[in-house]
């Protein structure tokens, strides 16, 4: 795709607001401006004026905004149109743009061009549609950290590691006939195992980024009537779900996304696990088994005025073996417990969802379940591409640890980890990745 030609899109959200954006980019934009508006604009200076429509008619009244390149968001001539934030007048400005000789832009196409152009590397372009979807304040602070390219700079000190590591190795194999003492070989070693250990560090905050970023699904399952409703609605803190002393209400899946400890998690209300005639409700408890083969978490609603039956055991038992779960007693004010977490039992949790006793507990057991550490400061906002990138160049340093004193071999390695790495950063991609990647962007970023 051609990055000379010109594009254009509303950059504010659908709907009726009192601004909203239109933004240009292209090459030599300054008289595209000056025929929108009648009149040369001072770069970076917001100029009030009349957008016309070319027929002699203002189409609105509003502030343009020029910056000449390379001093722009995408490194070429922007120029941004703020004008009201109605959908109608949103159009018109667009449909002048497209008439001057400018075209639509792809979804993400401006931060595309930003990236292609070195005004940002590939981590801050996802930083940027991060912090746009961004669901918890934790998640845009990451997001936010990412995209002034302090993720990058890690990724970057890593690799310069890697990298100087490398140089001492092909050193040694550009000159054969030297001899390699043990300290050198020593110091390879010990300088092999500081950049392991600082990657290590490095994927652990990228792990907690991703479960900012992505959340986790946690299903709450159970017998009918254990109060699994309940206490999906203490959650959301509002009535999300139908509660009734008719044991099988619940028929489908209810979800309901909540934050917690500033991450996004997905609760999932199923349908009681029991055997059933009734073909609606045996459709709501396949659909239940289904929801819990894709969880991170799953919390077993026990009924603590009935104790822990065998029937609990028993979905227990049928449950994923390396799925996550966590037991909530609940109905704790019926059955005389104590809230809070029970001692006796491994990853469990006493409650009441119908007085919100034990809520604080139960809430800080699932944030444990789910693995998330509680301080956000250091954690870079990850995506599933940056996790894959970071594992492999933690492979492939762990398989040149095994070379010994096979140089080539170790060097070898060494330029695989580095080249994992700059995949990150976008140093290293291709072309297909990059269009995948962008594609999940908002039209008009």
């Amino acid at each position: 795709m051609a990055i000379t030609d010109t594009i254009a899109a509303i950059a504010t959200a659908p709907g009726r607001a009192g601004i909203g954006v239109v933004r240009v980019s292209g090459a030599n934009l300054a008289g595209f401006a000056q025929l929108f508006c009648a009149r040369r604009l001072e770069p970076r200076a917001a100029t009030l004026c009349d957008f016309g429509d070319g027929e002699g008619s203002a189409i609105d009244q509003g502030i343009a905004l020029f910056f000449p390149a390379p001093k722009s968001y995408t490194g070429e001539d922007v120029l941004e149109l703020q004008g009201h934030g109605g959908p109608v007048v949103l159009q018109r400005l667009l449909k002048r743009c497209l008439a001057l000789g400018a075209r639509l832009a792809e979804p993400g196409e401006f931060s595309k061009r930003a990236f292609l152009n070195g005004k940002m590397d590939l981590a801050q372009a996802e930083g940027v549609a991060d912090l746009i979807d961004a669901a918890t304040e934790q998640a845009a602070r990451c997001a936010s950290r990412s995209i002034h390219g302090e993720f990058s700079a890690e990724i970057n000190a890593v690799a310069a590691q890697v990298l100087e590591l490398r140089a001492l190795t092909e050193a040694t194999l550009d000159f054969p006939e030297e001899e390699v003492d043990t300290g050198t070989r020593s110091e390879q070693m010990q300088r092999l195992q500081a950049v392991r250990s600082r990657l290590q560090r490095l994927l652990a905050s990228a792990d907690q980024g991703s479960l900012l970023r992505e959340g986790a699904l946690v299903v709450l399952a159970g017998q009918p009537n254990a109060g699994k409703s309940s206490l999906l609605n203490c959650l959301a803190g509002e009535e999300v779900a139908i509660v009734t002393e008719i044991p099988g209400t619940t028929r489908d899946a209810i979800r309901q996304s909540i934050s917690l400890h500033g991450v996004p998690v997905h609760f999932v209300d199923t349908a009681g696990l029991r055997d059933s005639t009734d073909p609606v409700e045996r459709i709501g408890i396949a659909r239940t088994w289904s929801a819990i083969e894709q969880a991170d978490l799953a919390v077993l609603v026990i009924d603590a005025s009935k104790g822990e039956t065998q029937a609990d055991q028993a979905i227990l038992q049928r449950l994923p073996k390396n799925l996550k779960r966590l037991r909530a007693y609940n109905k704790c004010d019926l059955a005389g417990w104590a809230p809070g977490r029970r001692q006796q039992v491994e990853s469990s949790v006493v409650l009441s969802a119908k007085t919100g006793a034990g809520l604080a507990e139960f809430q800080q057991a699932v944030a444990e379940a789910i693995g998330w550490q509680g301080d956000v400061e250091g954690v870079f906002m990850a995506r599933a591409r940056h996790l894959e990138a970071l594992r492999a160049a933690q492979a492939k340093l762990a398989y040149a640890g095994e070379q010994g004193a096979r140089q080539e071999l170790f060097a070898e390695e060494l330029r695989r980890a580095h080249e994992a790495l700059m995949s990150i950063t976008g140093v290293v991609t291709a072309d297909d990745l990059l269009g995948e990647i962008f594609s999940r962007f908002c039209i008009g970023k």
